[in-house]
């Protein structure tokens, strides 16, 4: 009697614990499912203070493989519907210019892009708000953000020496555009912009910099990709020079590089 007592104790246990194992078990990923893991680099925005910029903002990269969710935060740039050109730099040493790096432009200290190249690289991603991300996209001030904030979000693919940068700690984020003069316009100042003589040096020089470091936030889960800005995705970028002359990082100037050069104008 106590034996068969004991055995319907044990199968009413066995009954009952039957379906606590059934929900664990529907947590286990599917035949081809798999969790996307996703690595964090994160960069402080620093004042070019050789360019008489006192902004600052931050940066994020959720990097999975070649694909980015890209955060920048920043305040005080220049104000009004001047755009600021970002870019993620690579191949350079991975670090942002010194003061002491500054020289004579238009008879002003200051650092133009090319002065600083040895130190974050050359153009690894155009951060702009729709179409193209890559370097031809380096001055395509209509679709950059404007203005003395910048909130941008945006999906995007990045090339695979982008990527690798990160992961080396080599990748720089830049926020380009000063108002050395402090007249809240972009003039000509510092003289023409060793990119495009059409524009003001100004509009091109940097503002905001910030070297990513890996982050200790954990990973997350497959889902969804937050495009941010109305954007799909970008494309996948390249790496491309930009230095006086290079023609590759002037194509894409449209409509806003005109209302630039006329602002350019007519601060002379």
């Amino acid at each position: 009697m106590m034996r068969s007592t004991s055995g319907r104790v044990l199968a009413v246990v066995a009954v009952a614990a039957a379906p606590l194992a059934v929900p664990a078990a529907g947590w286990a990923a599917a035949p081809g499912d798999t969790e996307v893991a996703w690595t964090t680099y994160q960069a402080s925005l620093d004042p070019v203070t050789a360019n008489h910029v006192t902004g600052q903002g931050k940066a994020m990269v959720q990097l999975s493989g070649n694909t980015a969710k890209i955060t920048v935060t920043a305040s005080g740039l220049v104000g009004g519907k001047s755009p600021h050109a970002m870019h993620i730099h690579v191949d350079g040493g991975g670090v942002c210019p010194k003061p002491s790096e500054a020289v004579d432009h238009n008879g002003h200290p200051s650092i133009n892009v090319a002065d600083a190249m040895k130190d974050y690289g050359m153009i690894g991603t155009s951060l702009t708000t729709s179409g193209d991300t890559t370097d031809k996209s380096a001055l395509a001030v209509d679709r950059f953000p404007a203005g003395s904030t910048v909130s941008y979000h945006r999906t995007v693919e990045v090339s695979d020496g982008v990527a690798a940068n990160l992961k080396s700690g080599k990748a720089v984020l830049v926020v380009h555009g000063i108002d050395y003069n402090g007249n809240g316009m972009y003039d000509s100042v510092l003289g023409a912009s060793e990119l495009d003589k059409s524009l003001p040096a100004e509009a091109t020089d940097p503002a905001l910099c910030g070297a990513f470091t890996a982050s200790q936030m954990s990973s997350m889960p497959s889902g969804g990709a937050d495009t941010g800005d109305g954007a799909t995705q970008g494309g996948r970028s390249g790496t491309g020079m930009v230095a006086g002359g290079s023609a590759a990082v002037l194509v894409g100037l449209g409509a806003g590089g005109f209302a630039l050069r006329r602002r350019g104008t007519a601060g002379r």
